[in-house]
């Protein structure tokens, strides 16, 4: 992540005009009269993230270089364009610019995010109104409407093109690195990104800790506090990373959580910034090229998790399946080097299959996929997708679909219950994604079932979910458990109720039924399941799930659990 250099900026030198009084009186006039603003500029909100532009002025006309075709440009796709007269300036976010057609022409400088993890547009608009400071400072009132629509104070400062455009080096040679041993079951925990997205802070991730605990949270299995996107700032003189004003002290927040039982993340990428935020659209601080000292520095402070997203990586690091596992296995290394045990959460989306290298990089789960949103469409895509790559989950190697969006209001009841059954049969990480503070008990119901738990963190010799069958909207997934058990899970994906129906023999326990019976439970309902006949059948409300465990039964009504 990234936000204000501080003592790291390199500001490309520019003449330094007198002060006066008729300066003060006419300061801005005569900025405007005498200065030429075209450079490179990184526009910054406090305590939020920064973006980097190329601007070009000509005459009273501003605004971002045209990006050069194949070289990406403006900001995220986008650039700004506007005017600056009488040393105030006009600037607005445009959607698109045409492609320079020199090949040779100056590309713009701003930092695009990894596309799956999306950006401003898509109904926003950013206008930037303010006044020429000085030859370096812009000072401005940042206004949006549409998205993270609000008011923002800030200002666009310049810098050298060495930072505003990175120079890439050279990736390191492959080689496997060694199991961490580390979460032997999917991690559980919650992490702040869908809640609260960067506008998080140190005061807020305690009392989610506090509710962690208070709510039974932490005695369900979940462990994890992460805080994603938007807490550092950028370096010292030393090149250390350092916190936001929003974090005052990151060890002592690690501290606090470590103190009622539970354990913390953190977040970083691999490129020179993370991607994007509410907090004037811009990234935060990346690891790029201070891999082992991010990792030593998290560490130290006493951290137990890392999610480490792609962000920018795509600045400096080639579109290549070897670029990629390099990028992730310079962090790995250096993480395994600090010897503190920490959950390495690699985060590029599901690019380049990182299923089958990510472990090779040092990782304990891996995003399969772009951002989920609280939607039934979204999670339904993203959930029955994972079928097809199921088989590369390990023990201490995890899928990850993304968090929960259990608790946050986009989905009804039924298909929350579908959201926490399908993970769970996926063995994929429970991450809750809600504001544990505030959760209802029928939200609490959902992410606390501690049968429904029981499958994701089952803990005998791992079997991946399997599609049993698929039949218009509705499909029947099972899952092999410890104990002779299977999980069952009739879903309809349809709008619609729809009758499920499966055969119990399709369940090959592993000593054989002989004379013996077999015992089932719904889940959800929390009560036994009648075993007759060749078949079961159960009416599934639409986006619903019937979810059953069966075992073969140990003596009088007894399971085998």
């Amino acid at each position: 992540m990234q936000k204000r250099r501080g003592s790291m900026r390199k500001l490309y030198s520019w003449p330094v005009i007198p002060t006066t009084a008729a300066i003060v009186c006419c300061g801005a006039l005569a900025l405007s009269a005498q200065t030429d603003l075209s450079g490179y500029w990184a526009f910054r909100i406090k305590d939020g993230g920064v973006n980097y532009y190329q601007l070009q002025q000509n005459g009273e006309s501003f605004g971002t270089v045209p990006p050069v075709a194949g070289q990406g440009g403006g900001f995220r796709g986008r650039g700004l364009a506007g005017t600056v007269k009488n040393g105030k300036v006009h600037l607005e976010m445009v959607n698109s610019m045409p492609a320079a057609p020199a090949a040779g022409a100056p590309g713009a400088a701003a930092r695009p995010a990894a596309a799956a993890a999306g950006g401003p547009g898509g109904g926003q608009t950013r206008v930037y109104e303010g006044v020429v400071t000085n030859p370096n400072r812009i000072d401005v009132t940042l206004t949006t409407t549409g998205r993270d629509a609000g008011v923002l104070k800030g200002w666009f400062e310049r810098v050298s093109k060495d930072e505003a455009v990175p120079t890439r080096i050279p990736s390191p040679e492959l080689r496997d690195l060694p199991d961490n041993g580390m979460v032997r079951t999917p991690p559980m925990g919650w992490n702040s990104w869908n809640k609260f997205a960067d506008e998080i802070d140190d005061k807020t991730v305690r009392r989610i800790a506090d509710a962690m605990v208070s709510s039974g949270m932490a005695k369900a299995g979940y462990t994890y506090i992460v805080v994603d996107e938007g807490w550092s700032s950028g370096r010292d003189a030393n090149g250390k990373i350092i916190p936001n004003g929003k974090f005052p002290d990151m060890k002592a927040l690690a501290d606090y959580v470590h103190s009622k039982g539970l354990k913390i993340g953190i977040y970083s990428s691999p490129g020179p910034q993370s991607c994007w935020g509410r907090v004037g659209g811009g990234g935060y601080q990346g690891s790029w090229k201070h891999e082992e000292e991010d990792a030593q520095t998290f560490a130290d402070w006493g951290y137990d998790y890392l999610k480490y997203d792609q962000c920018t990586a795509g600045e400096v690091y080639d579109n290549t399946t070897q670029d990629s596992q390099a990028a992730y296995q310079k962090m790995g290394e250096a993480l395994l080097k600090t010897g503190r045990p920490m959950v390495y959460s690699l985060c590029q989306y599901g690019a380049h299959d990182v299923w089958k290298w990510g472990g090779k990089a040092g990782g304990n789960l891996w995003r399969t996929t772009g951002d989920i949103n609280d939607s039934w469409g979204s999670m339904e895509r993203i959930g029955f997708a994972q079928l097809d790559i199921s088989k590369y989950v390990k023990v201490g190697h995890w899928n990850d679909p993304d968090m929960l969006e259990v608790g946050n209001g986009g989905m009804m009841a039924d298909e929350y219950r579908t959201h926490m059954s399908l993970w769970s049969m996926l063995a994929a990480p429970l991450m809750a994604g809600n504001d544990l503070r505030t959760m209802t008990e029928e939200t609490k119901s959902i992410l606390m079932n501690p049968d429904v738990i029981a499958i994701d963190q089952d803990r005998g010799e791992f079997q991946p979910v399997q599609r049993l069958s698929v039949q218009g909207k509705t499909e029947v997934l099972i899952r092999q458990l410890s104990g002779n058990a299977y999980a069952v899970g009739l879903y309809n994906r349809g709008d619609e109720p729809a009758e499920i129906t499966f055969r119990w023999d399709d369940l090959k326990f592993d000593t054989g039924l002989g004379s013996r019976r077999l015992a089932a439970t719904d889940l959800w309902k929390h009560e036994s399941v009648t075993v007759s006949g060749d078949t079961y059948t159960a009416t599934v409300p639409k986006h619903g799930v019937v979810l059953l465990r069966v075992a073969v039964a140990t003596g009088r009504g007894g399971f085998g659990f």
